[in-house]
């Protein structure tokens, strides 16, 4: 792949290490003003939108383009990352201004502003002759109809917006791009197990994923299915007849507390493995109450001594009470009193992304091989509930909390658990031991 620049008088041409699989090139030979690239999981997209940015850094010599994300982490983590090795790996020179957060191309003069678009009001002002967006599913259609506004660089050699993204719904980038395409707007569609070069490295890459992603997840995530998720149940893999037992605690079986920290009411589960499978064995709901309490009703159901104790939680909890004191220090307290032994901690310094914390737990109800990894007991009433009735708010990803005041908090809570012991290492117990659960 090879690029032009002007600067000075003098043209420069960059040539580029880039093998495009079929998707990609589509992509970079459309000629649209505003252009997309939809593909599932491995099929290139942080890609194909940092070598577009860079090819137009060089078409565009001279000028200012964007690069966003709907987060500063993402943002971060996809696109910069991305970008910077493209530019490190062809030797390309450039000056990064992280307090601005710009970056310069030497040898054309090329600027290109790195941004956040969450927060779309602060994109207006600057002239722009390009802005390429990562994940723009997640991101609002206002926010990117303000960079259409910016795209009037009059200096520009070609004007072009365009974005990557993996399908969510028939959401409005699905409805301007595919289904009622605006007026200069086209998108590629990627196929699923397209990318040859993923293959090579990790030939059961896509076999992986079925086994760990529910059904309707892996056709959006893995094949690139555009699927009616918006406005539907969260926990859409639960099913009665085939999640909810009658399940009892095992006393010979460590037991795995996770609270979530809402005061009214304040939830938490109660959680033993059995072998691979997840038995939600008690909840624990009580109306506006403390830590303190809850800490009491667990010890009440559950006294000790018991085989092992994890107790986990949303990152939250490290806030401090009027006392002076946090969630997890007066848990700490509660327990060490109490008598208990080999309790451990497992206490993240940030929750999870909500997105991949419900697809876990769907993943954990049904696999996309159709694997049962986890049973609630017939007596955890509100967290059926939550399966049975959280749901997103029309048109979105986004979960409705504001329906019902009760909802979420259980779900919420298991998420958690799940995530840690699928993610996170977590702390140590009391006596500098680990607890072996998964």
């Amino acid at each position: 792949m090879g690029g032009a620049g002007r600067r000075g008088g003098r043209c420069r041409i960059r040539e580029i290490a880039y093998a495009p699989l079929p998707s990609q090139a589509r992509f970079h030979r459309s000629k649209a003003r505003f252009k997309g690239f939809s593909g599932p999981i491995g099929s290139g997209k942080s890609q194909a939108l940092c070598h577009e940015a860079v090819k137009l850094t060089y078409i565009n010599a001279g000028r200012t383009g964007l690069l966003g994300a709907p987060t500063y982490p993402m943002l971060r983590d996809a696109v910069q990352g991305t970008l910077f090795d493209i530019l490190d790996s062809n030797k390309i020179p450039y000056e990064h201004n992280k307090g601005e957060n710009t970056l310069t191309l030497l040898d054309t003069g090329s600027r290109v502003l790195f941004r956040a678009v969450e927060e779309f009001d602060r994109l207006r002002g600057t002239n722009l002759a390009w802005f390429g967006v990562d994940e723009l599913t997640y991101t609002q259609e206002d926010a990117w109809l303000v960079l259409e506004g910016r795209l009037r660089d009059s200096k520009a050699s070609r004007l072009c917006g365009f974005a990557a993204w993996t399908p969510k719904g028939f959401d409005w980038v699905y409805r301007r791009f595919v289904a009622e395409r605006v007026e200069g707007y086209e998108a590629v569609l990627a196929r699923a197990f397209e990318n040859r070069h993923l293959l090579e490295r990790i030939p059961d890459f896509y076999e992986r994923l079925r086994r760990s992603y529910n059904e309707e997840f892996f056709r959006q995530e893995v094949l690139g299915e555009y699927l009616s998720l918006g406005g539907a149940l969260v926990y859409r893999a639960f099913k009665r007849a085939e999640h909810v037992a009658e399940l009892e605690t095992n006393p010979a079986l460590p037991l795995m507390w996770a609270l979530d920290f809402n005061v009214d009411p304040m939830c938490s589960v109660v959680v033993q493995m059995q072998g691979e499978r997840a038995h939600v064995v008690d909840e624990i709901v009580i109306g506006r109450a403390t830590t303190m309490e809850a800490c009491e009703e667990f010890r009440r159901r559950f006294p000790p001594p018991l085989r092992g104790l994890a107790i986990f939680g949303d990152a939250s909890g490290a806030r401090m009470q009027t006392t002076g004191t946090s969630d997890w220090e007066i848990i700490r307290q509660f327990f060490r009193r109490e008598g208990y032994r080999d309790v451990s901690y497992r206490v993240p310094s940030s929750n999870p992304p909500v997105r991949d914390r419900v697809e876990l737990v769907n993943a954990k109800l049904k696999s996309a091989a159709g694997e049962i990894g986890l049973l609630v007991s017939s007596k955890c009433k509100e967290l059926i509930k939550d399966f049975e009735q959280v749901a997103y708010k029309p048109d979105t990803m986004l979960i409705d909390k504001d329906k019902d005041p009760k909802r979420t908090h259980l779900s919420d809570a298991l998420g958690y658990l799940l995530w840690e012991v699928a993610h996170g290492m977590g702390e140590v117990g009391e006596r500098g031991e680990k607890l072996l659960l998964w």
